[in-house]
């Protein structure tokens, strides 16, 4: 990412004062109900920093907030719902980057405009991926290079999930797949729990997601953590050398949860959801109930993260062509 997690992370005294500003939005907005979409299932990180944040905003931006999982196509589905839903403050959705920076390299046809159809408001999490193996892979499989040494010896098991096809979690294994000249067989889920449970059952090799998704099944001693893909170690699993430690910096990929609210909406609801959004990311019970599944808070202005989309999708044109991955394949 091109912002620096340091500059952005809420400070506790920060929160008083967006707090009253917060308040005076409810006031003057007078919503009763805020819906929040987000498109992947419940239990995982995605949907728990919607209700994480939805709580927060109770009683603050509006008098009860709920959230609505419209699950299917990657992610696709729950944007796609925005399109022509009243601008007004009543509805955001929660997506990751993916979505808006990946899928329009790998789909001829979106059945939304990842420019025109949302209106960004805030980041509001990053996170970094990691790679789990599960019992179908042997014990003596510590690291990326045994992973992808077993990979090449058993090609029939040769796979891993990811929470969507076209996912950054989907490419960061498929890019490592290319440049080491190993066949490693893509299962999209919807969402990276399902994929988990899979790999946790022997069914999967391997599962590509956000690490606080996979740091939720080490108790059960039956996954093994082999690489995340930060810049450093993550402080969830520091335990875990990065991708690049391991001789693989083209690995190096972290991603972020953002809100959006519906197309065309006003400068006015913009700037009210943005205060009311950073009261809530900046609240402890938020942060510390977000880094118990790996998600550091974060917020942007909303001109930050339309240029963060923008940069992100340029980033992401020659990675997709190097993979060689199209969606309508």
């Amino acid at each position: 990412m091109a912002l620096s997690r340091r500059t952005f992370l809420q400070a506790g005294s920060a929160g008083a004062l967006l707090a009253a500003v917060a308040q005076e939005a409810l006031a003057q907005a007078g919503i009763e109900s805020l819906k929040i979409i987000t498109g992947f299932p419940p239990g995982g990180t995605s949907d728990t920093t919607c209700r994480r944040v939805a709580q927060a905003l109770t009683g603050t931006y509006a008098r009860s907030a709920v959230v609505e999982n419209r699950t299917g196509a990657g992610g696709q589905i729950a944007i796609q719902a925005m399109k022509t839903l009243p601008p007004d403050g009543t509805t955001l959705l929660q997506s990751p980057t993916s979505m808006f920076t990946i899928y329009p390299h790998i789909y001829k046809r979106l059945p939304y405009d990842p420019v025109a159809d949302v209106t960004p408001v805030t980041i509001a999490t990053v996170f970094d991926f990691g790679l789990a193996v599960g019992p179908m892979v042997p014990a003596s499989v510590t690291d990326v290079k045994g992973f992808l040494a077993w990979a090449k010896a058993n090609p029939p098991q040769a796979n891993y999930g990811s929470p969507a096809a076209g996912s950054t979690p989907h490419f960061i294994p498929a890019l490592m797949a290319v440049t080491q000249h190993v066949d490693l067989k893509h299962a999209p889920y919807r969402g990276t729990q399902p994929a988990m449970l899979d790999c946790v059952g022997g069914q999967i090799a391997a599962v590509s997601g956000p690490i606080g998704d996979l740091i939720q099944h080490l108790p059960g001693g039956k996954i093994r953590i082999l690489a995340v893909s930060g810049a450093k170690r993550n402080r969830f699993a520091p335990n875990v050398p990065t991708y690049s430690e391991q001789g693989f910096p083209e690995l190096q990929h972290s991603e972020w949860f953002g809100f959006f609210l519906p197309p065309r909406a006003a400068p006015d609801v913009v700037a009210r959801v943005n205060a009311a959004l950073k009261v809530a990311l900046a609240s402890k019970e938020v942060i510390d109930g977000l880094a118990t599944f790996g998600l550091e808070t974060m917020t942007t202005t909303p001109a930050e993260f339309v240029d963060i989309l923008a940069k992100d999708r340029v980033k992401w044109g020659p990675i997709v062509k190097q993979v060689g991955f199209t969606a309508d394949a």
